[in-house]
C-alpha cells in the first residue's frame, strides 16, 4: 500500500499578512492567513504550513495568535516555522495549536537542538526546513548543493543532502526541501536535488520551489517526494489543490 502523497500550500506570513515574492524579493500581499487557511481547508489541502518570515521577537506574538486563529478554524494538521530557536519555542507553538514545527536557521547553528525537540516532543512534530542552492567552482560542495539561510541570502558552505541526513539522524521527522534557485520560478521543482535527498533520508520529505503546472507536481512525486508544497500558484489563483490532486491522481500518484 503506497501512502498518499499530500498536497500543502504554503503561507509565508509577515506581520499576520500572507506575503510571497520571487527569490524572496519583491514580496506582494497575499491576503490574511486565516482566510486563506479556511479555503484550503475547504479545497481539500492535506496540511498546511506557516512560515513567519518575518520572525523577528517583535512579531512573535502576532504569529502565535494567527496560529491560535488559524487552528480553531481547520481541521488540517498545522505547521509552523520561522524563527524558532529553542525548546520552549516549540512548545508554545503547539500550545498555540500547531501539530508540527519547522526548523532551519537555529539547528544549523546548533544541531543538538534537532535532538533535543526530538526528545521532549517525539520526532513526528519536527521538520527539518531546508533551503538549498546549487553551488559550483571553488564553493562546490560534495553533492553540488549548500544550505543557506536568512531567506536564501547567506550560503553557509554545509553540503545539503549530508545537512539533512545528519539532522534525520538526530531525530527530524520530516525534510522540507526548498530549492532556493526555483522559489517563486514557477519552472518546475528541482528534481535532481530531491532524488539525491531522497537517496539518503527515509523520513517523508516534502518538494518545495518552483511549483507552476500540475505536471510540476507530479514529477516531484515521482522523484520521490511524500509531500508537494507551493504558495504563490494557490494563492493567486494559477491552481488549485484540486486541479494538482486530479492530475497526480491521472498519473497514478495516490493521492488523498
Amino acid at each position: 500500500m503506497s501512502v498518499a502523497v499530500r498536497v500543502i500550500p504554503c503561507l509565508d506570513v509577515d506581520a499576520g499578512r500572507v506575503v510571497k515574492g520571487v527569490n524572496f524579493a519583491n514580496l506582494r500581499d497575499a491576503g490574511d492567513p486565516v482566510e486563506l487557511a479556511h479555503r484550503y481547508d475547504a479545497e481539500g489541502a492535506d496540511e498546511l504550513t506557516f512560515l513567519d518570515v518575518s520572525a523577528s521577537s517583535g512579531n512573535r506574538e502576532t504569529t502565535y495568535e494567527v496560529v491560535h486563529r488559524t487552528a480553531g478554524e481547520v481541521f488540517v494538521p498545522l505547521t509552523v516555522g520561522g524563527g524558532v530557536r529553542s525548546v520552549d519555542d516549540v512548545d508554545r507553538l503547539l500550545r498555540a495549536g500547531a501539530d508540527k514545527v519547522g526548523v532551519n536557521t537555529a539547528a544549523i547553528a546548533r544541531p543538538e537542538l534537532v535532538a533535543e525537540i526530538a526528545d521532549r516532543f517525539g520526532s513526528q512534530v519536527l521538520v527539518l526546513s531546508v533551503d538549498a542552492r546549487r553551488v559550483t567552482g571553488e564553493t562546490r560542495t560534495e553533492s553540488g548543493y549548500e544550505v543557506t539561510t536568512h531567506g536564501g541570502r547567506r550560503g553557509t558552505g554545509i553540503d545539503a543532502v549530508a545537512w539533512a541526513a545528519r539532522a534525520v539522524a538526530l531525530g527530524a521527522g520530516e525534510v522540507l526541501l526548498n530549492s532556493m534557485d526555483a522559489d517563486g520560478t514557477t519552472a518546475g521543482f528541482d528534481l535532481e536535488m530531491l532524488r539525491d535527498v531522497r537517496a539518503e533520508v527515509a523520513v517523508p520529505l516534502i518538494a518545495s520551489g518552483g511549483a507552476g503546472t500540475p505536471q510540476h507536481f507530479v514529477e516531484a512525486a515521482q522523484a520521490g517526494a511524500d509531500a508537494v508544497l507551493a504558495a504563490s500558484v494557490f494563492h493567486f489563483g494559477a491552481l488549485t489543490i484540486g486541479e494538482v490532486k486530479a492530475a497526480m491522481r491521472a498519473a497514478g500518484v495516490v493521492v488523498r
